[in-house]
């Protein structure tokens, strides 16, 4: 079973700078609109990815548009070697749907 954070939650860690948030969703998608600091994974591209990262020892959530793909990402993750065992790893409950704060953009500014 995979540990969900209600996005209130994942939204305090992310200002107190202590959870890694994975996105998981198509860059397109990301670059629209995503939470500060996320790191954009493609659920596609993540098992081929996951052994590229540095896994420290700083807790993760996946994020994905309504929080089902992102449980199979955290799951993914956990299974990792390189994880450490006392990183928790975790699913954004309800996904970017239920996201009701900031988000960054990739997107140039319009001049």
């Amino acid at each position: 079973m995979v540990e969900e954070l209600s996005p209130e939650e994942v939204n305090e860690r992310v200002k107190e700078g202590d959870i890694r948030v994975i996105d998981t969703r198509p860059a397109a998608e990301y670059e629209r609109g995503h939470i500060p600091g996320a790191i954009n994974l493609p659920l596609g591209d993540l098992p081929s990815m996951v052994p590229d990262i540095d896994w420290d020892d700083t807790d993760v959530v996946c994020a994905c548009p309504v929080g089902q793909s992102s449980k199979q990402a955290a799951m993914l993750i956990s299974s990792y070697e390189g994880v450490e065992e006392d990183v928790a790893v975790a699913s954004m409950a309800g996904g970017y749907e239920e996201w009701d704060f900031e988000l960054e953009t990739s997107e140039p500014a319009d001049a």
